[in-house]
């Protein structure tokens, strides 16, 4: 796999465990059902959504923690002795969970919002990058 850093990528070797993987293949959620998901557990709080400016803080806090813990496991800066291990899994999940809580309150469907962007990496992309049948 290879993991796209800045204007590089990264390759690394992820393991996959068969039982972890066959029970994940088994309750995919789509798009639609996170966003209901997480709508739900909003739901029942009376404070609801935060505001679209506190969340786009919380998704920066959030990219910052993630940034942290693939610097410390890729780049050049090692954690301390004392600081907790972090995945890096765990830290994607608060990203996507902070996306989505933003997407639900502003209306935004975020597979129509995959959708678009992929066609316009399809369209306006097209002939950017070598493609691997190209390379000979």
């Amino acid at each position: 796999m290879c993991l796209l850093l800045g204007n590089r990528y990264i390759s690394y070797h992820v393991e996959v465990n068969r039982e972890m993987d066959v029970e994940w293949m088994s309750n995919k959620k789509t798009m639609e059902q996170m966003q209901q998901e997480v709508d739900s557990y909003i739901g029942q709080f009376k404070e609801g959504y935060f505001s679209p400016l506190a969340m786009t803080a919380r998704l920066t806090e959030e990219l910052g923690e993630l940034a942290r813990e693939i610097n410390h496991h890729y780049g050049e800066k090692p954690k301390k002795s004392t600081e907790e291990e972090k995945a890096i899994e765990e830290e994607m999940g608060d990203v996507l969970f902070v996306l989505i809580c933003m997407a639900n309150s502003l209306g935004v469907n975020l597979e129509h919002a995959h959708d678009q962007v992929m066609e316009k990496f399809r369209t306006r992309d097209k002939d950017r990058w070598t493609r691997k049948d190209e390379q000979g």
